[in-house]
């Protein structure tokens, strides 16, 4: 094993994420997974993959699915564990974790206008998620400057402090809602 042991908060954090994404819950990730993921934000949108913006959301959560499975060993299948393994080391791999925070805030920022909006979190939080969480607290959270939105400096600071982090107290603990 590479690095130390995910913490108990981390595993926590993770766990719950990885069981949102869990689209037909049997304990692992995979291509099918992400595809229901990105199917069911674009249904939040109210678009689909056929358009620009559709496909732009689906080529970066497919491609966060190949980055993923590459980084496990390519087995098309991505068990909890494994991805604990790949959180562990991301503290020595700074530019992985901002890169994969440049495409997210890509995804979430529908209209393209550089700032993501409390809407525009809600649905992510609903995609990821698959329910519903209220977020408003969550977003005022992350919004540091308390301008009502999120730069792109903030959610990618916030992203890493999610998949990289482990302190509880870090805003970005809470980037996908509280676990």
């Amino acid at each position: 094993m590479l690095g130390a042991m995910a913490s108990d908060f981390q595993r926590r954090k993770i766990s719950g994420v990885f069981g949102a994404m869990d689209a037909d819950g049997d304990g692992f990730l995979t291509e099918a997974d992400f595809g229901a993921l990105t199917a069911r934000w674009l249904d939040l949108r109210g678009t689909d993959a056929g358009t620009p913006a559709g496909e732009k959301l689906a080529a970066i959560m497919m491609g966060w699915w190949g980055t993923l499975d590459d980084a496990a060993g390519r087995g098309g299948k991505v068990g909890l564990d494994q991805v604990l393994e790949v959180v562990d080391v991301l503290p020595a791999m700074p530019e992985a974790v901002t890169g994969t925070a440049e495409a997210m805030f890509e995804a979430v920022d529908e209209n393209g206008d550089g700032v993501i909006s409390a809407a525009e979190y809600d649905r992510m939080i609903a995609a990821w998620n698959g329910v519903g969480t209220p977020s408003g607290d969550v977003f005022a959270l992350l919004d540091s400057d308390g301008d009502g939105r999120l730069s792109r400096e903030e959610f990618t600071r916030h992203w890493f402090e999610f998949w990289a982090g482990d302190d509880p107290a870090a805003p970005g603990s809470s980037v996908f809602g509280r676990f």
